[in-house]
């Protein structure tokens, strides 16, 4: 039996716990405020004019816009501009953005066929399983191999929540599945470029697209994940059985165990450990950059492999900076959305602590923790003192989640960037009780412009 028969099982129909419906929730309501801020930025505008140079029907809004197009365009344009900063959420065991497609797909299909927020939020938790059993079997492997999960995971389990929305039978389920595994791809040598934040809008649109011609009939290859030339193959899996994984489905769930990890810093999750280590201990003494003679940030094997950039020369080559992150993080004691612009990157403050940042492997870390969540920092300064702090895991993530307060407050900053205060009130509020909304469609209102939004970077 395919692989394909039991994840298309799953997908329709299984019953989602109530437990995991306010976790799905929080994700969409952080994962809007993230595409809010991300409208503004030159990736999310550069799509946006290609959607609107398309002609499409206008028919699914493009969030903090005043554009709507077309399901897979509006699928692209929102998960693009979810993903522009950075700021998204991530899954460690697919090592993934998870939201972004998620929620940029299925807001483009429940605008198509109208959907209640209960069944909107099942097929979010439906998506992400599915994401993450593919992420247990294939990475690190496929991952360290090159491959971005966002996209590639992503597009799978963009497709898999657009299949359990739409109701899809068993038949298109497969196909859908099918479908969404050719049109997977990603590759990390792209991060610190626009064409990261388009992976996540890639998934989004791919997910969309495998469920509409699945539904009209689009057939696929049964085998199409583990088959001798299937999608576990191709993209370098660690393991190349999935069956096992796939009986898990509807009995173990990775939301609930394993949880979604909320990004407070706008940049690669592999910073934040060293980031709040950084922070704590600069607090903590008092620390003013002068006073730092030489940092060094020791992390597992896979960290390297993001943060590719020694001396970036943009915010979004900064993103993937463990220098940059900790000179900045040491320079004004925090690390915000205006701390990834471009001037702020190269002014001189941040040239000169640049050099005395190292960032060093260490075989210990990620033994026995995943990927990415262990760090420690070592600060020697000036007067002799030597300053050390272990990091397993950082603020947001699911042992020490982000407070409601903490998630209003992050929606509040990164929407007023695209919406005026009396719309992210009122979208906020709509957000809240998104589990009890009779028809998504009502959400949007909110969240959409009658021009063009512009920077608002104070």
């Amino acid at each position: 039996m395919s692989a394909i028969t039991p994840i298309s099982n799953f997908i329709m129909a299984s019953a989602v716990p109530e437990a995991a419906l306010p976790l799905a929730r929080n994700a969409f309501l952080d994962t809007i405020g993230v595409t809010l801020a991300g409208a503004v930025e030159s990736a999310s505008r550069i799509v946006r004019k290609l959607a609107a140079s398309e002609g499409c029907e206008a028919l699914c809004p493009v969030l903090g816009t005043d554009l709507k197009t077309s399901a897979t365009w509006a699928a692209m344009a929102n998960g693009t501009a979810a993903h522009a900063l950075d700021f998204d959420d991530m899954c460690f065991i697919s090592l993934a953005h998870p939201s972004a497609p998620l929620v940029a797909s299925l807001l483009a299909v429940s605008e198509k066929v109208g959907a209640s927020g209960r069944a909107i939020l099942e097929a979010y938790v439906v998506g992400f399983e599915v994401e993450a059993v593919l992420g247990r079997v294939m990475n690190p492997r496929h991952y360290q191999q090159g491959w971005h999960c966002t996209s590639t995971l992503g597009s799978v389990g963009a497709a898999a929540a657009c299949a359990r929305l739409l109701r899809l039978d068993a038949t298109a389920t497969a196909n859908c599945i099918a479908l969404s595994a050719s049109q997977a791809s990603g590759l990390k040598e792209n991060f610190g470029t626009m064409s990261k934040p388009l992976h996540a809008g890639m998934a989004a649109r791919n997910g969309v697209l495998a469920a509409l011609l699945a539904q009209n009939g689009f057939t696929a290859a049964e085998r199409a994940l583990d088959g001798p030339q299937g999608f576990l193959l191709a993209m370098a899996s660690e393991r190349a059985e999935l069956q096992d994984a796939c009986a898990d489905l509807g009995k173990r769930w990775e939301i609930l165990e394993t949880g979604i990890t909320v990004k407070l810093y706008p940049a690669c999750a592999a910073t934040h450990p060293a980031l709040d280590a950084v922070l704590d201990m600069r607090n903590e003494n008092r620390l003013v950059p002068d006073q730092v003679q030489a940092v060094e940030v020791e992390v597992d094997s896979v960290t390297p492999n993001l943060l590719i950039y020694d001396r970036p020369k943009t915010g979004l080559e900064g993103k993937f900076s463990m220098p940059f992150c900790v000179a900045a993080a040491l320079s004004e004691g925090q690390v915000e959305l205006k701390t990834f612009e471009d001037e702020y990157v190269r002014s001189a403050r941040i040239q000169e602590l640049l050099p005395r940042v190292v960032l060093r492997t260490n075989p210990e870390l990620g033994k026995n923790a995943p990927a990415l969540t262990q760090a420690i920092v070592t600060i020697r300064l000036t007067d002799g003192r030597v300053l050390r702090r272990e990091a397993n895991g950082a603020r947001g993530y699911p042992e020490r989640p982000a407070s409601a307060a903490e998630l209003d407050e992050k929606f509040r900053s990164c929407a007023l960037r695209a919406l005026s205060r009396e719309r992210v009130d009122c979208a906020l509020s709509s957000l809240h009780t998104l589990e009890t909304m009779a028809d998504v469609r009502t959400l949007t209102g909110p969240l959409t412009l009658q021009h063009e939004p512009q920077p608002n970077l104070a």
